[in-house]
């Protein structure tokens, strides 16, 4: 079974809009895994905009299921990792600036860095994963800077997946394969949704969990929080082909 990991950006984004805490971050992180999500995922970023560094603390000691931060590798980001010690820890190259991620590690270029930063991680006995393009030779990379995990990044499947779904999968099918081969675990995550996950998730093998964030948060602006969630882990149900 896949696991479904919720991504909390949106509200806390919607909470620092007003100045005040409302909604409340640690009862809707309380509320997704009450409702059948298998993990919370965070993604804070240097402007703070979304979920704060000051969040992650009191959401570790409130997460009954796996806590992932997401986030740039940079001296102060691992700092307080390496305090809070969540459960994952997903490594993603974006610049500061970034809008949203979207492009996975030169793996090849940056080997020496990830290595270092990957090894700090495990020796806190933090589980880590790689945002990854599904390209073999970047996966090798992955492998040999010591991750446990790679997540793909989904974007450009999504992009694809209403002119062919096929071809969409395609690339990442052939990827899977190859972490297979080096045993390295696979996540996913970016733009998935309730129209793509499903093809997803049964063309992909042992594919160990998503997370999404953006989309679940707006299909619950029309479904509530419990249905939506309830709706994608519906989606992860299916067997692979």
């Amino acid at each position: 079974m896949t696991k479904l990991s919720v991504n909390i950006n949106k509200v806390a984004l919607i909470r620092n809009s007003r100045g005040v805490n409302y909604p409340n971050l640690l009862q809707v992180a309380q509320d997704c895994e009450e409702f059948g999500a298998e993990g919370i995922t965070v993604h804070p970023r240097p402007d703070q905009r979304h979920v704060r560094y000051d969040d992650l603390q009191p959401l570790k000691e409130i997460v009954t299921t796996e806590f992932n931060i997401e986030g740039y590798p940079s001296e102060e980001f691992l700092k307080i990792v390496l305090q809070v010690k969540p459960h994952q820890c997903t490594l993603v190259p974006d610049p500061p600036d970034a809008l949203t991620s979207d492009t996975g590690w030169n793996t090849i270029k940056h080997i020496g860095f990830l290595t270092d930063v990957i090894s700090r991680l495990k020796d806190a006995g933090i589980r880590t994963s790689l945002f990854i393009d599904p390209v073999n030779d970047m996966i090798e990379g992955a492998k040999t800077a010591g991750t446990d995990r790679i997540e793909f990044y989904t974007g450009p499947y999504a992009h694809a997946f209403t002119q062919n779904r096929e071809e969409a999968l395609s690339p990442y099918k052939k990827a899977a394969i190859k972490c297979q081969d080096l045993s390295l675990g696979i996540n996913a995550g970016h733009d998935l949704n309730l129209n793509n996950l499903r093809h997803f998730k049964t063309g992909i093998p042992h594919l160990l969990e998503v997370s999404i964030g953006h989309a679940l948060i707006c299909d619950a602006l029309y479904y509530g929080l419990k249905n939506t969630i309830q709706m994608y882990l519906d989606q992860l149900s299916v067997e692979n082909e």
